[in-house]
């Protein structure tokens, strides 16, 4: 059995340690979501986890993404990478980049 927890499966609810700013990535676990709006230090706010978003993404030779290629988050150069490794997945590219892309069109997966 189950019991409805958040009505809008769009968002989860996110509490952050330190403020987060519009746009940033945020990684629990294995669940990637973006916040859609500021959210102040130890102050309730949402996480989007579904939708299309521009990730930034490395600018590099041979760094061009096609569409539909899975990627991941690397928190330490804060961009997606089709590399696995110890990066968290994030979802699938709607739009395929170029190598000087300096974003990526990607849709957010669960």
């Amino acid at each position: 059995m189950a019991t409805l927890v958040h009505a809008n499966a769009d968002t989860v609810d996110y509490t952050p340690a330190s403020a987060v700013v519009a746009g940033d990535v945020v990684v629990q676990g294995t669940l990637v979501g973006v916040a859609h709006a500021a959210i102040a230090a130890n102050a309730l706010g949402a996480l989007h986890v579904t939708g299309v978003y521009d990730f930034a993404k490395a600018v590099t030779s041979g760094s061009a993404i096609t569409a539909g290629a899975k990627v991941y988050w690397d928190a330490s150069g804060e961009v997606v990478t089709t590399t696995v490794g110890s990066n968290v997945y994030v979802g699938k590219v709607e739009l395929a980049a170029t190598a000087v892309a300096t974003t990526v069109a990607v849709r957010l997966e669960q």
